[in-house]
C-alpha cells in the first residue's frame, strides 16, 4: 500500500490502526537485548540499541574514555554538559553495560526536586493508616509485629547507590541544571563523605538496630543503625545541558566533560545500532544534511533517527512529502518558534 498514513483525517472511523508498525527502538518500551541485563533495564535497551551494536562499534572521543576512567579511578562524580542529544544519557548505560554494573540508578531531576527525593522517602501517612485500620479491626497483636516501620521506607536512586556493595552501581542524575538552587550546594556532603542517615531510623536503633527497607531498583535493603555508608563509591554521572552554571564547591568535587555533537563515525554508528544497515545506506543523504548543519545550529541525534524512521516507512511516498516529513523532524531546537 502506497499510504503510509495511519490517520488520514476523513474523519469516518477505520481499521488502519492495525497497519502500525512496531515502534522505532528507542521508543519499544517492551524491548529487551539478548542478555540478561537488558532484561532487567529495558531502557539500557532503547538507548544503546536493542542488539547492543552500538556500544560494540562506536569508538568514543578519548577525552570522554578519559574522563569516565578519571571518576572511576578517583571516586569522583563525573558531571557531563553538552547540547540535547549529544548522547549524555547514554553515557552511563554504556558504561554500565561495558563493566558488567548492572542496572543504571537514574533520578531525574525537575525544578521540585530535593535532596531527600534522591536519598529515601519514609510513608509516614500510610503507616499510620495501617495502625489505625489495625486498632479498628481490634487486633491486638504486638505494635510492630504487623508493620514494621522497614515497610514505609524505600531508599531514593542515590541512596540506593550508596548502599554498600562489592562493585560500583552506576547513577544518572539527569539534567541537574533543571533543579533549584539549592539542590547542588545539598548534594555536596553526600558526594564528598558517601554517607547519609536516616532520621526515623536512628530514633528506634537502640530497639530495632537492624531494619529491612526497600530500594529504588525494587530489592530489599538492611540498614544498620539508621544510616547508609557505601563502601565502594558509586560512578555518578551528573548531566546537564548547560542551562545554568554550578557553584565551584560542585564543580571541585566533580570530573567535567563536555561532550561535543556526534561526529560522521558515531553518528553512523548509532544509526546502525538502531535502524540497520540499511538505514545508513538509504539514509546517507538525512546523514549528511545533520552532518553539514550549519555551525552553532542544535538538532539533536534522536532527531534524525525520528526522520530516518519515518522516511523508512513512506518509501513511496512522493520526494516532496519526505522532504517535509524531514523538514518537520529536523528544525534546530534553538531556531525560534
Amino acid at each position: 500500500m502506497n499510504d503510509w498514513r495511519i490517520y488520514r483525517g476523513a474523519g469516518l472511523p477505520h481499521d488502519g490502526i492495525r497497519r502500525l508498525p512496531p515502534p522505532p527502538p528507542w521508543r519499544d518500551f517492551a524491548a529487551s537485548g539478548p542478555d540478561q541485563g537488558a532484561a532487567a533495564d529495558p531502557s539500557a535497551a532503547r538507548r544503546l540499541g536493542v542488539l547492543r551494536r552500538l556500544v560494540e562499534n562506536h569508538h568514543p572521543r578519548p577525552e570522554e574514555v578519559e574522563a569516565v576512567n578519571a571518576a572511576l579511578y578517583l571516586r569522583r562524580p563525573l558531571l557531563v554538559t553538552g547540547s540535547p542529544g549529544t548522547g549524555k544519557s547514554t553515557l552511563a548505560h554504556a558504561v554500565a553495560h561495558e563493566l558488567g554494573l548492572g542496572r543504571v540508578l537514574r533520578w531525574p531531576i525537575v525544578s521540585r526536586s530535593t535532596l531527600r527525593d534522591g536519598l529515601y522517602h519514609y510513608d509516614a501517612i500510610a503507616r499510620l493508616q495501617d495502625v489505625q485500620l489495625e486498632r479498628a479491626g481490634g487486633d491486638a497483636g504486638t505494635p510492630g509485629t504487623r508493620h514494621s516501620i522497614g515497610s514505609y521506607i524505600r531508599l531514593g536512586p542515590l541512596g540506593t547507590a550508596l548502599l554498600p556493595v562489592e562493585q560500583p552501581r552506576v547513577l544518572l542524575v539527569d539534567e541537574l541544571d533543571k533543579s533549584d538552587l539549592d539542590l547542588p550546594n545539598d548534594l555536596l556532603n553526600a558526594l564528598e563523605e558517601g554517607e547519609f542517615q536516616l532520621p526515623e531510623l536512628e530514633r528506634i536503633a537502640d530497639r530495632e538496630p537492624e531494619v529491612e527497607v526497600g530500594t529504588d531498583d525494587g530489592g530489599r535493603a538492611l540498614i544498620r543503625g539508621g544510616r547508609v555508608r557505601c563502601t565502594t563509591f558509586p560512578l555518578i554521572l551528573l548531566t546537564s545541558n548547560g542551562e545554568r552554571d554550578f557553584p565551584a564547591a560542585l564543580l571541585r568535587r566533580c570530573i567535567q566533560l563536555d561532550l561535543k555533537p556526534p561526529g560522521e563515525e558515531q553518528l553512523t554508528a548509532m544509526v546502525r545500532a538502531h535502524l540497520g544497515d540499511d538505514a545508513v545506506t538509504g539514509g546517507e543523504e538525512l546523514i549528511q544534511r545533520f552532518l553539514d548543519r550549519e555551525p552553532g545550529e542544535v538538532i539533536a541525534a534522536d532527531q534524525l533517527l525520528n526522520a530516518l524512521f519515518l522516511t523508512q516507512h513512506a518509501p513511496r511516498t512522493e520526494p516532496v512529502t519526505r522532504e517535509r516529513l524531514a523538514d518537520m523532524l529536523m528544525q534546530p531546537l534553538d531556531r525560534p518558534r
